[in-house]
């Protein structure tokens, strides 16, 4: 095995995140070698021994067991999300599979009908990797209007939200409080890599952000883990301007790997005026009113 592994480097991580204080220890040390707890600091903590737990970061041991698992997570005080990322990467260092070039990710006929179902807002179906697999006129037009709205249906050249966020120029002036942003997403993306350990492309994509951007570098770095549920943004949009928007993640039942973001505005809210406007001037009022006549036409 080369390194830690994505266990090894997650419990690292974490670990060099607490002080001894968060914990209840005294630091008598006048001064420490290393950022965080020690090892036989976390390891007394988790009720493990020393050796054991240098193994387990190491990469040198895969079988930790459930309770060995819970007191470890215990000890690094990781909240929930993180408790089930520990847990998934547990399991992929049990097993060893064979790495798989994916296969292309298709869009269901029940999931395009949901995102026309959703057209009078912003709206697009990402998949397990962050890459665009379909949005809505009004969609395309606020969060990538400089993109081919057509760019989707090609598996080889998708855009993918991760890499736009921290290589697209358009995509990093939208947002106002980009860093932000980028930290859910980085945050998301670790739990996709938990789920997903032997995605190529997902490595692919990793590797390239690495040697692309020094930020990602930064958040990739510290192993938060959170997914990317609900949250608030505001846009500068170069047509409308300022947009303050809610991106709810929303599940879909028959692809589980991929998810409908939404954005949605108070009701008579300037930012919902804004949304109108962009309606408007994209042309997607009559793109919805040409997809309505060709399904009834049918």
């Amino acid at each position: 095995m080369d390194g830690p592994g994505p266990l090894g480097d997650f419990l690292q991580a974490r670990r060099a995140l607490l002080r001894p204080e968060d914990v209840g220890l005294r630091d008598l040390a006048p001064r420490r070698r290393v950022a965080g707890l020690r090892r036989e600091e976390l390891a007394q903590l988790a009720g493990v021994s020393v050796s054991y737990y240098t193994r387990l970061e190491q990469g040198l041991s895969r079988g930790a067991s459930a309770e060995v698992l819970e007191a470890i997570a215990r000890a690094l005080l990781l909240d929930e999300h993180e408790r089930e990322h520990l847990d998934r990467l547990a399991a992929a260092a049990r097993r060893t599979p064979r790495a798989r070039r994916p296969r292309p990710e298709k869009l269901a006929d029940e999931t395009r009908d949901l995102l026309r179902a959703v057209d009078g807002v912003p709206a697009l179906v990402l998949g397990r990797r962050t890459d665009v697999l379909a949005w809505n006129t009004l969609g395309h037009t606020l969060l990538a209007g400089h993109l081919d709205f057509h760019s989707p249906d090609d598996p080889g050249g998708r855009p993918n939200l991760t890499r736009m966020l921290f290589l697209d120029p358009h995509c990093r002036e939208l947002y106002r409080d980009w860093k932000r942003k980028a930290r859910a997403v980085v945050g998301n993306l670790r739990i996709a890599v938990g789920r997903h350990p032997q995605d190529s492309l997902l490595a692919e994509l990793i590797g390239e952000l690495t040697m692309k951007s020094p930020e990602f570098v930064a958040l990739w770095g510290d192993h938060r883990v959170a997914p990317c549920d609900a949250a608030s943004y505001e846009l500068h949009h170069p047509v409308v301007g300022t947009v303050a928007v809610t991106q709810q993640t929303l599940s879909i039942a028959r692809s589980p790997d991929q998810v409908l973001i939404v954005c949605t505005t108070p009701p008579g809210s300037p930012s919902e005026e804004a949304l109108v406007l962009l309606r408007r001037t994209s042309g997607a009022e009559d793109a919805g009113a040409a997809t309505h006549r060709v399904h009834v036409d049918r």
